[in-house]
Formats: C-alpha cells, sequence, structure tokens
C-alpha cells in the first residue's frame, strides 16, 4: 500500500483501497509479485520498491495495478517486473496480456518498450478529481 500510495497521482484516483486489494486477492484468479530495490523479492523487513496485480482469465491476463516508487523508477525495475508478470502470466496458460491505462499516464513509455501495443481506446472513460475527462487506451501483448 505504501508503494501504492507514493506511485499513484492522487489527482487521477488511480490508487486502490487496502479493501479492494484484499477482495481482489480472495477471488482466487488474481495475483501479486513484489519487487525489492535490489530486483529481488523482498525479504527479511525489506522495503517493497513495485508490485503488480493481475487477474488471469482463459488465456489472458490483465494487469490490474503496477507500480514502482518514485525514489525506485529509472533502475530497470519496472521493466524486470513486467518481465516476472509475463513469466508468471505465461507459467498460469496465458497467451496475451491486456491492461489498460489513462491517456498521457508516463507509464506507457515502459509498457510499449516491453512490447505492448494499443488495441482500442474507450473515450472520456476516465475522470480527474479536477473534473477533466481522460481516455482510457488498451493494450495487448500477445506471447
Amino acid at each position: 500500500m505504501a508503494v501504492m500510495n507514493s506511485a499513484f497521482d492522487p489527482l487521477y484516483g488511480e490508487a486502490w483501497t487496502r479493501r479492494q486489494v484484499e477482495d481482489a486477492l480472495v477471488i482466487g484468479n488474481c495475483h501479486y509479485q513484489l519487487i525489492s530495490p535490489s530486483g529481488d523479492d523482498p525479504h527479511d523487513g525489506t522495503p517493497a520498491a513495485g508490485f503488480y496485480l493481475s487477474r488471469h482469465g482463459f488465456e489472458e491476463e490483465e494487469l490490474l495495478l503496477f507500480a514502482i516508487d518514485p525514489a525506485w523508477r529509472r533502475r530497470g525495475l519496472g521493466l524486470s517486473l513486467l518481465r516476472e508478470f509475463a513469466d508468471a502470466a505465461r507459467n498460469r496458460g496465458a497467451r496475451r496480456l491486456l491492461l489498460e491505462m489513462r491517456r498521457g499516464n508516463p507509464a506507457e513509455t515502459l509498457y510499449r518498450r516491453f512490447g505492448f501495443a494499443p488495441i482500442g481506446e474507450r473515450p472520456n472513460y476516465y475522470r480527474s478529481r479536477d473534473g477533466q475527462t481522460i481516455d482510457a487506451i488498451t493494450f495487448s501483448f500477445d506471447m
């Protein structure tokens, strides 16, 4: 939760509450992974530098949340965590990865560098806290 609260701009209301995360994990088809500042799994009290939360469906896995703490960005952790996500999803039987993000999200550069490509958009899907409407873009990565 600390990573999410530092990584997501409150203007856009993208961070989930603890309850939303807990509810997703109880469902059984949702998965998460943490990454430490050194790129390993956090252990022995090492704080997390990032995480993902995903939902698996038949031959697809959707990236629901992805965050790297701003203090640890631009060190390769995001790309490493995306690779871990893709490998884990493949091991669960996914043949395609999906994600949706607001237009203008700076993470788009990372997703495109990994190989995600836009496949659709939802006009005016998001509303920021100041009332601005923002399109959602759906991305896909075929494995």
